[in-house]
């Protein structure tokens, strides 16, 4: 290993123990400690949403599979980018007028119950627990991969600096980690988009040309159908990405951090901007790869692509930009599993003990210990399931995470905002019809069951035909929700108004 990787490396590890640092000195609420004392600026907390939301998947994945599989591999990007928009327009302004650390607390306003708590605790614990475990798999292979480490070392590694940024910092820490990656992540986009550009005397029609005689696939790089041959299972796994992002419990907690809805809204306007630009240029990374990598060096340094981006910073830009972009890889892994660590505690230390066991009554030093012993909790959890999941195929665990955020947390969301008949029993059907449903659907799948021994986690004829089971799952948690709703007697309009009041104009906030 270079030792230009390794200097880069620690820098990047010194750096953001020094955020950790000044942010633990600021960090003595459990308003600071869940949503940073909601301080960030619009445009702060549109990039540190941006930081949660490009994942490694997002920059490793998403670049490996445009290399491999062209038109199918930018599936990914377009669904990514689209997602936001669905969370701009109907999710993000009610959700910061209605809630205060967590996606229960926003449903809870508008129904008292702890049936309801506890079921969206279930649900975001869920998706959470999934998210988490494909990331520190996927870190673990990373820096494997990088340094040559053992698998448990690497794990170990990446979970004890996760826990250090929540534990000590909370979200002030975790928002200033994901902002400090973002801006390298889209610095080292931009240079590597520039250099391929370069490399085709930027003329982009030039290079949709060079690319189609880059690959094996030859003309059909540039077609649909290389890796998704099923349309619907194409349509379920685009529904699971689009309405997915507006339920990821990781990324509603977000639109906590900043003081008011107008600040919530403009932070998701420069999160789309910057999530945009990054998806446009996976595009350039993708055929960059193809073309100057090419197919048989990416699937012999990984068989799923994901080490196209490194590869093609080291044709482009030497060891220099090689160690950089894996620094960034790496910086990226540690923020996202910090994020989704104080998404996971808040679930169990504020919803779960706060609100239901303690009833409300906990005292602000009780909260304090709950957030730290559950962020260790699940830190620790965390990284014992992703030690035993070494060998498992782990990417249909994100899929899976968008999947039950789609089904479980959206239909719920949505109705509670919009529909005025909505009720206690609507909610938790819905909720629990969606995660179930979803989870049920994906043990039948082609991700658990496959004839070919080593694709997926058992040999035999999957059940349900598709991967991902959203365009299923998704429509019945809204059934569940309407059916939950209509069957119970229970209906409350006074209380409707005044949350739909509160949902669109902050009103009783600012009171």
């Amino acid at each position: 290993m270079s030792p230009i990787v390794i200097i880069l490396f620690i820098a990047i590890v010194i750096l953001t123990l020094v955020i950790t640092y000044f942010a633990a000195k600021r960090t003595q609420t459990t308003g600071d400690f869940y949503t940073a004392g909601g301080g960030l600026t619009g445009v702060q907390n549109g990039i540190a949403i941006a930081g949660d939301y490009l994942s490694a998947a997002s920059f490793l994945g998403i670049a490996g599979a445009i290399a491999l599989f062209g038109f199918d591999g930018f599936f990914y990007s377009i669904g990514f980018l689209i997602a936001y928009l669905v969370v701009l327009f109907l999710v993000a302004e009610p959700l910061r007028n209605l809630g205060k650390y967590t996606l229960a607390d926003m449903i809870n306003s508008r129904f008292d119950a702890k049936k309801v708590r506890g079921a969206a605790a279930l649900s975001t614990i869920t998706i959470v627990t999934f998210y988490m475990i494909a990331q520190l798999v996927g870190a673990g292979a990373l820096i494997q991969l990088l340094f040559g480490l053992d698998y448990w070392l690497a794990v170990l590694i990446v979970g004890v600096m996760m826990t250090v940024y929540v534990l000590f910092g909370g979200m002030i820490a975790t928002s200033w980690v994901q902002i400090v990656k973002a801006v390298l992540l889209m610095i080292g986009m931009i240079i590597m988009s520039f250099l391929v550009l370069l490399k085709f005397d930027f003329n982009i029609g030039q290079m949709f040309h060079d690319v189609k005689s880059a690959t094996v696939h030859g003309a059909d790089y540039l077609k649909p159908g290389l890796q998704y041959t099923q349309p619907l299972g194409t349509l379920s796994l685009m529904l699971a990405l689009v309405l997915g992002t507006a339920g990821l419990p990781h990324i509603l907690m977000r639109f906590f951090t900043v003081k008011d809805a107008k600040t919530a809204r403009s932070s998701v306007i420069t999160a789309t901007w910057v999530i945009g630009i990054f998806y446009v240029l996976t595009l350039f990374l993708g055929f960059g790869a193809a073309a100057f990598v090419g197919y048989d060096a990416i699937i012999a340094a990984n068989s799923g692509g994901n080490m196209a981006a490194p590869l093609l910073a080291q044709v482009l830009g030497g060891d220099i930009l090689f160690a950089f972009i894996s620094a960034v890889a790496f910086a990226t892994i540690l923020a996202v599993v910090a994020g989704l660590v104080l998404s996971g505690a808040s679930a169990f230390a504020h919803d779960l003990y706060g609100e239901i066991v303690k009833k409300g009554k906990a005292t602000e030093k009780e909260q304090m210990y709950a957030a730290r012993y559950a962020s260790l909790g699940v830190s620790v959890l965390a990284i014992v399931l992703a030690l035993f999941a070494q060998y498992l195929n782990v990417a249909f665990l994100v899929s899976l995470a968008f999947c039950i955020a789609a089904s479980a947390n959206l239909p719920v969301i949505l109705y509670t905002i919009y529909w005025k008949r909505f009720n206690t029993a609507g909610a938790v059907t819905a909720m629990l019809t969606g995660l179930f449903s979803a989870l049920i659907l994906v043990s039948l799948s082609p991700s658990v069951f496959s004839p070919v021994e080593g694709a997926a986690l058992f040999v035999g004829e999957p059940i349900f035909p598709f991967s991902n089971p959203a365009i299923i799952s998704v429509p019945l948690g809204f059934l569940g929700g309407y059916l939950g709703t209509i069957l119970s007697k229970e209906a409350d309009m006074r209380r409707f108004a005044e949350v739909s009041v509160k949902a669109h104009t902050g009103y009783k906030e600012e009171a």
